[in-house]
């Protein structure tokens, strides 16, 4: 009999366990796969961005899969709490572009090795290579689980810390949502989210700009009626099946969201890039006047070369019919108050995104509502809690997911420790 069971070893999952153990519960943390911590090993592209420095209504705001539910887990594990809980670790951290954590190291093996032997040193029971076959109720509280074993383990606090949907190849791969239904819980649409577009633009087919990157641009998911969504600026890359990089995951779940609206067929969205973002339209056609005045005699691509990149500025070229090798005093104002237009305004239509199985975040799942949110525990089912992505909150990349994970497995872990020490 373990006074808290915790199945899943993520980042949430573990910290449910240092929570728990740290109350002085006896804790057994369970999970399928070989090795713990799977998923935080691959994270922040193998550096494991821990967490974000900034204000908490700030870092609410990049949670926008539910991220007014916590400020409650936040009242008692947030990113400070979680920077304080490395650092007294022995894990130095430093502050990258805005507000992202690292270990000094950059190593996310070093994150994943100091939370495991924490585990270890509070005396955690660790069962790997063990699938939960399921979570035992009876009509008013939890019981234990059984394993695929058929072993049955009996606790008065199960902790439900087995992720989403996303990056499967490390474990996550939807296992509580059964266990959650079981208990009367309502599981949200699942959905990807901090995925790449797909688009079916001629451009994209060709391959016209596959491989092109932009840098500190803002691209827009523009709804039904013209109006912009959502805008975010920063990077971005063309791909073979449509776009990727940091602000297109960004965008991709009010482009998922969008498509669900709409009944048109063929069912598509529109999204916009601004290449220049802090100036205006004027501006760029006065810019484009004064270079190609001051060169007449040259090509329009020799003396525009550089303003933007080489393979968008040719595109761009042949869109508003300039002919890239005529000379500049050949040139009306027309053609570049549209080229200046597009530079603003390059729109274009998405008709998807990749698969969740290729998302780093899953959207969706067991609904907040039916959660207490300063415990995390099931309104449900006394001694269920649930923690990490299982839950229907995510936010951006950025360490915005991984905040989620350890603030909440934290509140779980030492609201399940403290119930069986009352009870």
């Amino acid at each position: 009999m373990y006074d808290v069971i915790v199945i899943g070893g993520g980042p949430s999952g573990l910290m449910a366990s240092i929570a728990a153990a740290s109350q002085g519960a006896a804790v057994l943390l369970i999970d399928k796969g070989d090795q713990l911590g799977r998923k935080l090993g691959i994270s922040g592209g193998g550096r494991c961005n821990v967490t974000n420095r900034m204000a908490l209504d700030e870092l609410i705001a990049h949670i926008p899969g539910n991220g007014r539910f916590m400020h409650s887990p936040f009242s008692i594990f947030n990113n400070e709490n979680i920077i304080q809980f490395f650092e007294d670790l022995g894990i130095r951290l430093k502050e990258e572009d805005r507000g992202r954590m690292f270990p000094v190291s950059d190593k996310a093996s070093t994150v994943v090795r100091t939370l495991i032997d924490k585990v270890k040193e509070l005396g955690v029971t660790i069962k790997t290579h063990s699938p939960v076959k399921d979570v035992r109720y009876d009509d008013d509280k939890v019981l234990g689980v059984i394993l695929e074993t058929g072993e049955l383990i009996n606790s008065h606090a199960v902790v439900i810390a087995t992720g989403g949907k996303s990056v499967p190849h490390t474990g996550s791969t939807g296992d509580g949502y059964p266990w959650a239904r079981k208990a009367g819980h309502t599981i949200t649409d699942l959905y990807p989210t901090e995925v790449p577009i797909t688009s079916d633009e001629s451009f994209i087919q060709n391959k016209t700009l596959q491989g092109l990157s932009l840098r500190d641009v803002e691209l827009s998911v523009i709804n039904a009626k013209g109006k912009i969504i959502i805008s975010h600026e920063g990077d971005m890359i063309f791909t073979h099946f449509g776009i990727s990089g940091p602000i297109v995951l960004r965008c991709s779940q009010f482009v998922i969201k969008e498509l669900k609206k709409q009944k048109k067929h063929p069912n598509t969205v529109t999204m916009s890039i601004d290449l220049f973002p802090r100036q205006s339209s004027e501006n760029i056609f006065q810019e484009l006047g004064q270079l190609t005045n001051q060169e007449p005699k040259k090509a329009v691509k020799n003396v525009l070369k550089g303003y933007i990149p080489d393979r968008i500025l040719n595109f761009i070229l042949e869109k508003v019919a300039i002919d890239p090798g005529g000379s500049c005093a050949n040139l009306g104002n027309e053609p570049l108050r549209k080229m200046a237009q597009l530079i603003k305004s390059f729109q274009f239509e998405v008709n998807g995104t990749l698969p969740i199985e290729k998302a780093f975040v899953t959207g969706g799942g067991v609904s907040v509502k039916e959660i207490h949110p300063k415990t995390m525990e099931s309104k449900k089912k006394q001694g269920l809690y649930f923690c990490g992505e299982v839950l229907d909150i995510h936010g951006y990349t950025g360490g915005y997911n991984i905040t989620v994970a350890f603030s909440t497995g934290y509140t779980a872990g030492f609201s399940a420790a403290n119930k069986k020490t009352i009870s």
